[in-house]
């Protein structure tokens, strides 16, 4: 992770140990006042603070269009979007109340709850878990089958990369005994490219674009996808339960209002990229602003999923989901899946 980038370098559930992690944090605390914290607006609009779980980046552009376009103002609404740090808690804001929701990976809701804390995903953004193995071109390896006895970069032993990873393996009935897991930060070219790891996981909407940015082959070894026993849910809108009590007409209006800036990004991403200059420092020259259209481009199929209603949750991928943290270690003890999520607050189909 460098100094504010267009892509989308967000690694959920993990923490960001590289000094370059920690030197954009400060830089990006000091360059984005203007994408934290509200727009002067209608002070009788009910105000909404969103934790982004990153600094500002072209990932967020569903929420910047939102605000940009006016979805938020016309659903009643005063937003704050508030980026987080290389140090904040993930679900601290919403324990503290100072946010109201948070963009978090079903997963990291899944595990907030089996920690007590009483998070419930009420909108999902990726339908399509977004990591896969990237291994060279030349590589040998062609499905997870083929993992036994090989050496994987991993940023550290958390996080979707990190889940993604089981999740492969226990596609093809291995474990972590079956193959060496090598954590290596974010230096997934540098560890590929040297030869020091058979392949790494990474973000199909982020990592492989950067390899081939960078003039890298390389191939995706995808998960098996929503009919997996071993099925993930990436990153979605949570809200506490205390807040959905209080104020479920404004998380139904948050919601229906984002939605709306996920369709208009999906339909116009190089609008897109234009909404969300003012929020991301350093997208200003034609050849950043070329590479955020191609993340979005490369989103749209994860947010898009199998098809069905954006933003919905399938109840039976977060029951698989929850079965499998379990068998993991990756939560300590049973959590009801059904009450980890709602599709309540979606508009009606």
């Amino acid at each position: 992770m460098r100094v504010v980038t267009p892509l989308p370098l967000r690694r959920f559930g993990g923490p960001r140990t590289s000094t370059a992690v920690l030197v954009a944090a400060l830089l990006a605390a000091t360059l984005t006042s203007c994408a934290d914290g509200s727009k002067a607006g209608d002070k009788s609009a009910a105000h909404v603070t969103l934790g982004l779980t990153y600094i500002p980046n072209i990932q967020f552009a569903p929420f910047y269009v939102a605000e940009e376009k006016g979805y938020y103002k016309d659903a009643g609404l005063q937003v704050t979007l508030h980026h987080h740090t290389a140090s904040d808690d993930l679900f601290g804001g919403l324990k503290a109340g100072r946010e109201d929701l948070v963009l978090a990976g079903g997963d990291e809701m899944l595990q907030g709850r089996a920690s007590s804390v009483p998070v419930v995903d009420v909108m999902t953004v990726y339908k399509r878990y977004p990591v896969a193995l990237l291994v060279p071109g030349e590589s040998p390896l062609h499905a997870a089958s083929d993992l036994r006895g090989r050496t994987i970069g991993v940023p550290g032993p958390y996080g979707e990369t990190y889940f993604g990873l089981l999740a492969l393996m226990a596609e093809a009935g291995l474990t972590t005994k079956d193959v060496t897991i090598k954590s290596i930060g974010y230096t997934q070219q540098a560890a590929l490219t040297a030869h020091r790891v058979d392949g790494v996981m990474g973000f199909v909407n982020n990592d492989q674009i950067n390899f081939e940015q960078a003039g890298l082959d390389v191939r995706a070894i995808d998960l098996a996808g929503e009919s997996s026993a071993a099925s993930l849910v990436s990153s979605g809108l949570g809200a506490s339960e205390s807040f959905l009590a209080k104020r479920p007409g404004d998380v139904r209006k948050f919601v229906q209002a984002t939605l709306r800036g996920v369709e208009f990004t999906l339909a116009h991403p190089k609008e897109a990229v234009e909404l969300s200059r003012s929020y991301i420092p350093g997208l200003t020259d034609a050849k950043s602003q070329a590479l955020a259209q191609k993340v979005l481009k490369a989103s749209a199929p994860l947010i898009r999923g199998s098809g069905g209603q954006l933003g919905k949750n399938d109840p039976q991928t977060w029951l698989r989901m929850a079965g499998f943290l379990k068998d993991k270690g990756l939560i300590q003890k049973e959590v009801p899946a059904g009450k980890a999520y709602s599709n309540d607050y979606l508009p009606k189909e």
